[in-house]
């Protein structure tokens, strides 16, 4: 039985903690004020993802969603349309640009995260009295999708339809690096698709704390502007920068190791009566409890105290997140973990399977 204290935590990637060459990198950093005269570390993580990503600038903010709300307030005004697909990060959980300026959002039905094509052209013709379609939003990997990682050729589509109604293009990549690994093609590939795109340190790629926004030189010089009306300006910022440079430069390629454990999940889980996974392409397991009888908190419940912790995604949804500080024997005993409640489940109806019994069980 794992031991509770040291419990197998899927609940997210963001759970990891900072390598030994980041904390090595932080006590190093040459500082300066990002505010002011600027900071070094931090302005060579910003030349470094804009090198990566193929653009031209880039800015360092302290989490993800502050540089999509930045990229979004730079590329819009009031009473223009922000289209998303419908079940996207940015339109389910942010959506800040709409408070702030009185932006409005359009969501998009999708398949797997992509939004339906001839749906976008519709909003995008803007008929007569509609608002006009100021900015189009993707995201990859997509997070409510179970982790897909969107087709290159439904982005350059994307990308395509929308310049020629003149509208600019975002992407939500906080996973990006996951996304790219996952199609085998380079960052600057999928970034070719967008004007302005975020990324996330503090996820897979394990530094402790933010993101980077990049585009055009004019776009981030506007973004730098509002970062600072948002509060997000920030002093000696080279000491989380150079966390950052690291996650850049050293812990993209490992990501391939985090697929293959959630692959490895995922059969697991599907070979266990009642469960239904997603088969992923990234590092997101979603698992479909429904046909248990048991609700997806009576799982949450069930699973952490036997030590596996996971989240609710719907009632009758599952998310599973792998990320580095997993291991092989971590997956199998989540999966015995999953298997023992379903089990209870199946012998007791709905009644919650305690530690205790679960250690009787697997020993």
């Amino acid at each position: 039985m794992t031991d509770c204290k040291t419990p197998v935590d899927l609940r997210s990637d963001t759970v990891t903690q900072p390598t030994e060459a980041m904390y090595e990198s932080m006590l190093k950093a040459p500082l300066g004020d990002d505010g002011l005269d600027g900071d070094p570390t931090a302005e060579e993580l910003e030349s470094g993802v804009a090198t990566l990503l193929g653009k031209e600038a880039a800015l360092f903010v302290p989490s993800a969603t502050m540089g999509n709300l930045a990229a979004i307030l730079a590329q819009t005004a009031r009473q223009e349309l922000v289209v998303t697909e419908a079940s996207s990060h940015i339109y389910t959980a942010e959506r800040g640009a709409a408070t702030l300026t009185g932006a409005f959002y359009e969501p998009i039905a999708g398949v797997a995260g992509a939004m339906n094509l001839e749906r976008l052209e519709q909003v995008l013709v803007e008929p007569r009295g509609r608002l006009k379609t100021a900015l189009v939003c993707m995201e990859t990997s997509h997070n409510n999708a179970g982790g897909t990682a969107l087709p290159l050729e439904h982005m350059r589509q994307v990308h395509d339809l929308s310049r020629r109604h003149g509208a600019s293009i975002h992407l939500d990549g906080a996973r990006l690096f996951n996304a790219a690994v996952a199609l085998r093609v380079a960052p600057a590939a999928i970034a070719a698709c967008t004007d302005t795109v975020t990324i996330c340190l503090s996820k897979g790629l394990s530094a402790p704390m933010g993101g980077v926004v990049a585009g055009t030189t004019a776009v981030i010089a506007r973004a730098r502007a509002i970062r600072k009306m948002l509060g997000g300006t920030q002093r000696q910022v080279g000491i989380a920068a150079a966390a950052g440079l690291v996650a850049i430069n050293s812990m993209v390629a490992r990501l391939e190791e985090d697929h293959k454990r959630a692959a490895l999940l995922s059969d697991g889980l599907n070979a266990i009566a009642g469960l239904k996974a997603n088969s992923p392409q990234t590092n997101i397991v979603q698992v479909d409890v429904s046909a248990t009888g048991m609700d997806a908190s009576l799982w949450v419940e069930s699973l952490r105290s036997m030590g596996v912790l996971v989240r609710p995604w719907s009632r009758s949804l599952l998310r599973c997140v792998t990320h580095r500080h997993l291991s092989d024997v971590d997956v199998e005993t989540a999966v015995q973990a999953f298997t023992f409640v379903s089990s209870s489940v199946a012998a007791v109806g709905r009644r919650t399977p305690s530690a205790a019994t679960h250690s009787a069980a697997i020993g």
